[in-house]
């Protein structure tokens, strides 16, 4: 007999979703504890489990699982393979479906009337800053900067100049950090330009005293002054996506936590494993807020539409960006980021995408 964690390592379904399948009656293990709950498998059950795990890596809506898994061992394999057959014909269907509008989409892209405006400049704008300020902007944000070489424009910090203000923004489509630093010496029109990772790290580098240092975008190229040192480059030659967009969240419930102890307890407290095929040995923490606004790691074997789960190394990255001892969790609805706010500074925040538990 397996146990429903020897099940889970053995078969590739994680414990909740042979939890799921238990409920939905489609994998019921062989014998359950009457007093404990636990679930325990009979030994030719990890095959099943094994083909259950293929058919739903294949996307195979479960109703026709069902009638595979009870046709699979039987001497007349007709409903199997008709089954198998008509489920291949459906996602080469949704493939020729998707190129399609696929095509559609790059069309309109080609031939687009209203092409966005750049907001790059042929004059140098020169700005004042905070040496230690811009430090901690850059802290806040580097963590979420990404790395994908598919998506090149991703892959610096966004230098968001406006007024007396210079934002910096990192995304890596799955989480995104914002921050701000205080700036003298532009008045004028809005800027923007992306500084490559690399270019970004040896402008960290040079910040670590408590003067104010310079910073001059002229065109494409940036450059950081501190005192006689000095570091510049050329900034990625693609557009950063619109940002803005994308931290235009509802107010969702707020639950304070003091950072060293809700650190502790998301390093030793409850994991599952991330069941995306392409997120192997990735692991989620999956967090409840309760109505009173505390929040609390939910165990593996919780469920609830209450609960939000989390790529947990993404999360202690950006409790540790945070910086200080208190930060303020912002939930919204299952689907909706979370947000990671700092109490005291309305403008340096992270956010998190969720992900969907397979219950």
């Amino acid at each position: 007999m397996r146990s429903i964690g020897e099940m889970a390592r053995d078969s590739g379904l994680g414990v909740s979703a042979l939890r799921f399948y238990d409920r939905a009656g489609v994998l019921v293990p062989d014998r359950v504890d009457p007093v404990s709950g636990y679930r325990w498998y009979a030994p030719g059950q990890l095959d099943e489990a094994r083909l259950l795990a293929r058919l739903r890596r294949a996307g195979m809506p479960l109703a026709d699982i069902r009638l595979v898994l009870a046709g699979w061992t039987g001497a007349d394999t007709d409903l199997v393979r008709q089954l198998l057959r008509a489920h291949l014909r459906r996602l080469e269907q949704g493939l020729s479906d998707a190129r399609a509008e696929f095509s559609a989409l790059r069309a309109l892209l080609d031939h687009r009337e209203n092409p966005m405006t750049s907001l790059r400049t042929d004059t140098a704008v020169r700005l004042s800053l905070s040496g230690p300020a811009l430090a901690a902007a850059l802290d806040a944000v580097r963590f979420a900067a990404g790395t994908d070489p598919e998506l090149p424009m991703l892959g610096g910090i966004l230098f968001d100049v406006e007024g007396d203000a210079l934002r910096l923004v990192a995304t890596d489509r799955y989480r995104m950090a914002v921050a701000r630093a205080a700036a003298d010496g532009h008045d004028g029109s809005r800027v923007q330009v992306t500084v490559p990772l690399p270019l970004a790290d040896a402008m960290r580098a040079l910040l670590d005293g408590e003067e104010r240092v310079r910073l001059t975008v002229d065109g494409d190229r940036v450059t950081l002054e501190t005192g006689d040192r000095q570091t510049a480059g050329q900034c990625l030659g693609h557009d950063f996506p619109d940002y803005r967009r994308l931290v235009r969240l509802p107010a969702g419930r707020r639950a304070p936590v003091d950072v060293p102890a809700f650190r502790e307890a998301v390093l030793t407290g409850p994991v599952r494993a991330d069941e995306d095929q392409d997120a192997v040995g990735r692991e989620l923490t999956v967090l409840r807020v309760a109505k009173d606004g505390s929040v609390a790691l939910a165990g593996d074997g919780a469920d609830g539409r209450d609960l939000v789960a989390v790529n947990r190394a993404f999360l202690l990255d950006a409790l540790a960006a945070g910086s200080g001892d208190r930060l303020v969790l912002e939930f919204g609805a299952p689907t909706a980021p979370l947000a990671i706010r700092r109490p005291d500074d309305e403008h340096t925040f992270s956010l998190l995408m969720p992900v969907r538990l397979e219950n």
